[in-house]
Protein backbone atom coordinates (compact mmCIF):
# COMPACT_ATOMS: atom_id res chain seq x y z
CA UNK A 1 0.00 0.00 0.00
CA UNK A 2 2.93 2.39 0.80
CA UNK A 3 4.39 1.58 -2.63
CA UNK A 4 1.27 2.01 -4.62
CA UNK A 5 1.15 5.88 -2.55
CA UNK A 6 4.37 7.01 -3.52
CA UNK A 7 3.52 5.78 -7.33
CA UNK A 8 0.59 7.78 -7.32
CA UNK A 9 2.74 10.62 -5.49
CA UNK A 10 5.71 10.50 -7.91
CA UNK A 11 3.06 10.17 -10.78
CA UNK A 12 1.27 13.47 -9.91
CA UNK A 13 4.99 15.09 -9.64
CA UNK A 14 5.77 14.13 -13.18
CA UNK A 15 2.77 15.79 -14.18
CA UNK A 16 3.15 19.41 -12.04
CA UNK A 17 6.67 20.93 -11.72
CA UNK A 18 5.29 23.11 -8.70
CA UNK A 19 5.59 20.72 -5.91
CA UNK A 20 9.41 20.52 -4.05
CA UNK A 21 8.94 17.14 -2.14
CA UNK A 22 6.31 14.42 -1.91
CA UNK A 23 5.07 15.76 1.19
CA UNK A 24 3.78 18.86 -0.05
CA UNK A 25 2.13 16.54 -2.82
CA UNK A 26 0.40 15.15 0.12
CA UNK A 27 -1.14 18.74 1.47
CA UNK A 28 -2.76 18.74 -2.60
CA UNK A 29 -6.74 19.38 -2.05
CA UNK A 30 -7.21 16.62 -5.14
CA UNK A 31 -4.87 14.10 -3.76
CA UNK A 32 -7.47 14.59 -0.18
CA UNK A 33 -10.59 14.40 -1.90
CA UNK A 34 -9.21 10.84 -4.71
CA UNK A 35 -8.09 9.28 -1.10
CA UNK A 36 -11.63 10.41 0.82
CA UNK A 37 -13.36 8.90 -2.37
CA UNK A 38 -11.58 5.82 -2.34
CA UNK A 39 -13.06 5.26 1.28
CA UNK A 40 -16.50 6.85 0.35
CA UNK A 41 -16.43 4.20 -2.69
CA UNK A 42 -15.87 1.35 -0.61
CA UNK A 43 -18.42 2.18 1.76
CA UNK A 44 -20.38 2.83 -1.25
CA UNK A 45 -19.99 -0.65 -2.50
CA UNK A 46 -21.07 -2.30 0.45
CA UNK A 47 -24.47 -0.53 0.87
CA UNK A 48 -23.42 1.88 3.55
CA UNK A 49 -24.80 4.48 1.54
CA UNK A 50 -25.55 7.42 4.02
CA UNK A 51 -22.29 6.99 5.48
CA UNK A 52 -20.55 7.01 2.16
CA UNK A 53 -22.37 10.56 1.59
CA UNK A 54 -20.73 11.51 4.86
CA UNK A 55 -17.75 10.99 3.42
CA UNK A 56 -18.51 12.77 0.23
CA UNK A 57 -19.98 15.80 1.80
CA UNK A 58 -16.59 16.39 4.16
CA UNK A 59 -14.44 15.86 0.61
CA UNK A 60 -16.49 18.31 -0.58
CA UNK A 61 -15.99 21.08 2.43
CA UNK A 62 -12.24 20.18 3.15
CA UNK A 63 -11.70 20.36 -0.57
CA UNK A 64 -14.05 21.91 -2.79
CA UNK A 65 -14.26 19.13 -5.06
CA UNK A 66 -17.02 16.79 -5.47
CA UNK A 67 -16.77 13.24 -6.18
CA UNK A 68 -19.87 10.69 -6.40
CA UNK A 69 -18.87 7.78 -4.07
CA UNK A 70 -20.28 5.79 -7.04
CA UNK A 71 -18.07 6.80 -9.80
CA UNK A 72 -15.13 4.62 -10.74
CA UNK A 73 -12.17 6.10 -11.23
CA UNK A 74 -9.08 4.23 -11.76
CA UNK A 75 -5.43 4.60 -11.29
CA UNK A 76 -3.09 7.88 -10.74
CA UNK A 77 -6.26 10.57 -10.96
CA UNK A 78 -4.56 13.73 -10.77
CA UNK A 79 -7.43 16.62 -9.98
CA UNK A 80 -5.15 20.32 -9.99
CA UNK A 81 -6.79 22.68 -7.49
CA UNK A 82 -10.14 22.44 -6.47
CA UNK A 83 -14.04 23.00 -7.10
CA UNK A 84 -14.78 20.04 -9.81
CA UNK A 85 -17.87 17.83 -9.69
CA UNK A 86 -17.56 14.07 -10.55
CA UNK A 87 -21.07 12.29 -11.28
CA UNK A 88 -22.03 9.32 -9.86
CA UNK A 89 -21.90 7.06 -13.44
CA UNK A 90 -18.64 8.63 -14.41
CA UNK A 91 -15.75 6.45 -14.92
CA UNK A 92 -12.41 7.67 -15.14
CA UNK A 93 -9.27 5.46 -16.30
CA UNK A 94 -5.66 5.69 -15.61
CA UNK A 95 -3.16 8.27 -15.31
CA UNK A 96 -5.99 10.91 -16.26
CA UNK A 97 -5.14 14.65 -15.52
CA UNK A 98 -7.94 17.01 -14.79
CA UNK A 99 -7.94 20.86 -13.70
CA UNK A 100 -9.80 23.32 -11.67
CA UNK A 101 -13.35 23.94 -12.31
CA UNK A 102 -13.93 20.54 -14.58
CA UNK A 103 -17.49 19.42 -14.96
CA UNK A 104 -18.36 15.67 -15.61
CA UNK A 105 -22.24 16.16 -15.86
CA UNK A 106 -24.93 13.95 -16.28
CA UNK A 107 -27.96 14.46 -18.09
CA UNK A 108 -31.90 13.12 -17.90
CA UNK A 109 -32.28 10.37 -19.99
CA UNK A 110 -35.49 10.16 -21.89
CA UNK A 111 -36.67 6.62 -20.87
CA UNK A 112 -36.68 7.84 -17.57
CA UNK A 113 -34.14 4.86 -15.87
CA UNK A 114 -30.92 5.83 -14.29
CA UNK A 115 -28.58 4.24 -16.28
CA UNK A 116 -25.43 5.49 -17.49
CA UNK A 117 -25.47 9.24 -17.22
CA UNK A 118 -22.27 10.60 -17.06
CA UNK A 119 -18.89 10.38 -19.32
CA UNK A 120 -16.84 7.62 -19.51
CA UNK A 121 -12.73 8.89 -19.50
CA UNK A 122 -10.13 6.39 -20.93
CA UNK A 123 -6.89 6.16 -19.97
CA UNK A 124 -4.10 9.14 -20.00
CA UNK A 125 -7.05 12.26 -20.91
CA UNK A 126 -6.22 15.68 -19.93
CA UNK A 127 -9.55 18.07 -19.08
CA UNK A 128 -8.55 21.57 -19.17
CA UNK A 129 -9.62 23.96 -15.92
CA UNK A 130 -13.83 24.99 -16.85
CA UNK A 131 -14.15 22.39 -19.19
CA UNK A 132 -17.66 20.71 -18.95
CA UNK A 133 -18.19 17.19 -20.39
CA UNK A 134 -21.75 16.35 -19.91
CA UNK A 135 -23.89 13.46 -21.04
CA UNK A 136 -22.74 9.31 -21.06
CA UNK A 137 -20.09 10.47 -23.71
CA UNK A 138 -16.77 8.82 -24.12
CA UNK A 139 -13.32 10.28 -24.57
CA UNK A 140 -10.74 8.55 -26.38
CA UNK A 141 -7.26 7.34 -24.69
CA UNK A 142 -4.88 10.53 -24.50
CA UNK A 143 -7.28 13.05 -25.82
CA UNK A 144 -7.40 16.76 -24.73
CA UNK A 145 -10.04 18.51 -23.78
CA UNK A 146 -9.27 22.20 -23.56
CA UNK A 147 -10.33 24.83 -21.49
CA UNK A 148 -13.67 26.10 -21.02
CA UNK A 149 -14.57 23.53 -24.04
CA UNK A 150 -17.87 21.79 -23.38
CA UNK A 151 -18.34 18.66 -24.84
CA UNK A 152 -21.27 16.38 -25.68
CA UNK A 153 -20.30 14.04 -28.10
CA UNK A 154 -17.73 11.02 -27.92
CA UNK A 155 -14.07 12.33 -28.66
CA UNK A 156 -11.75 9.82 -30.99
CA UNK A 157 -8.78 8.92 -29.46
CA UNK A 158 -5.35 10.92 -29.47
CA UNK A 159 -8.30 14.35 -30.75
CA UNK A 160 -7.95 18.04 -28.82
CA UNK A 161 -11.59 19.40 -28.35
CA UNK A 162 -12.10 22.87 -28.05
CA UNK A 163 -14.74 25.36 -28.01
CA UNK A 164 -18.32 25.28 -27.59
CA UNK A 165 -19.60 23.46 -28.60
CA UNK A 166 -15.96 21.26 -28.70
CA UNK A 167 -14.52 20.54 -31.82
CA UNK A 168 -11.09 19.09 -33.00
CA UNK A 169 -8.50 20.79 -33.55
CA UNK A 170 -5.58 19.18 -35.90
CA UNK A 171 -2.75 18.26 -33.75
CA UNK A 172 0.66 17.55 -35.22
CA UNK A 173 1.74 13.28 -34.52
CA UNK A 174 4.82 14.61 -32.51
CA UNK A 175 2.57 16.40 -30.38
CA UNK A 176 0.26 13.91 -29.83
CA UNK A 177 3.44 11.79 -29.03
CA UNK A 178 4.90 13.74 -26.06
CA UNK A 179 3.94 11.96 -22.86
CA UNK A 180 2.53 14.93 -21.26
CA UNK A 181 1.39 18.23 -22.12
CA UNK A 182 0.25 20.51 -19.25
CA UNK A 183 -3.50 21.90 -19.37
CA UNK A 184 -4.41 20.05 -22.44
CA UNK A 185 -4.12 22.41 -25.34
CA UNK A 186 -0.83 22.80 -26.66
CA UNK A 187 -0.56 26.43 -26.88
CA UNK A 188 1.25 27.11 -30.01
CA UNK A 189 -1.26 24.64 -32.03
CA UNK A 190 -4.54 26.70 -33.63
CA UNK A 191 -7.37 26.65 -30.87
CA UNK A 192 -9.93 27.10 -33.64
CA UNK A 193 -10.70 24.70 -37.12
CA UNK A 194 -10.37 26.96 -40.67
CA UNK A 195 -13.69 28.25 -40.87
CA UNK A 196 -14.80 28.34 -44.80
CA UNK A 197 -16.89 31.26 -44.26
CA UNK A 198 -13.81 33.23 -43.37
CA UNK A 199 -11.75 32.33 -46.19
CA UNK A 200 -14.93 33.27 -48.67
CA UNK A 201 -14.95 36.82 -46.91
CA UNK A 202 -10.88 37.09 -47.49
CA UNK A 203 -11.17 36.63 -51.50
CA UNK A 204 -13.99 38.83 -51.53
CA UNK A 205 -11.68 41.29 -49.70
CA UNK A 206 -9.37 40.43 -52.32
CA UNK A 207 -11.47 41.19 -55.20
CA UNK A 208 -12.20 44.38 -53.75
CA UNK A 209 -9.07 45.92 -53.45
CA UNK A 210 -7.93 44.51 -57.34
CA UNK A 211 -10.29 46.20 -58.45
CA UNK A 212 -9.72 49.56 -56.24
CA UNK A 213 -6.55 49.02 -57.23
CA UNK A 214 -7.45 49.42 -60.93
CA UNK A 215 -9.57 52.07 -61.02
CA UNK A 216 -7.00 53.69 -59.50
CA UNK A 217 -4.61 53.12 -61.85
CA UNK A 218 -6.85 54.25 -64.37
CA UNK A 219 -7.24 57.78 -63.31
CA UNK A 220 -9.62 59.86 -62.35
CA UNK A 221 -11.11 60.63 -66.14
CA UNK A 222 -12.08 57.29 -66.44
CA UNK A 223 -13.82 56.61 -63.32
CA UNK A 224 -16.20 60.15 -64.14
CA UNK A 225 -16.51 58.71 -67.71
CA UNK A 226 -19.14 56.68 -67.08
CA UNK A 227 -21.69 59.00 -65.37
CA UNK A 228 -20.64 61.45 -67.55
CA UNK A 229 -22.25 59.73 -70.57
CA UNK A 230 -24.86 58.52 -68.34
CA UNK A 231 -26.07 61.69 -67.86
CA UNK A 232 -25.34 62.96 -71.36
CA UNK A 233 -27.90 60.36 -72.52
CA UNK A 234 -30.51 61.81 -70.31
CA UNK A 235 -30.32 65.16 -71.62
CA UNK A 236 -30.27 63.93 -75.26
Amino acid sequence: MFERLIAYLDSIRARDPAPRSRWEILLYPGVLAVGLYRVSHWLFDGGLFFAARFVNHLARFLTGIDIHPGATIGRNLFIDHGFSVIGETAEIGDDVTIYQCVTLGGTNPTNGKAGKRHPTLLDGVIVGSGAQIIGPVTVGRRARIGAAAVVTDDVPEGATMVGIKARSTVVPVETWQREFVPYGTPCKDPCEPINPRIEDLEEQIAALRAELSAMRRAGPDAQDAEPRRTDEAGHG
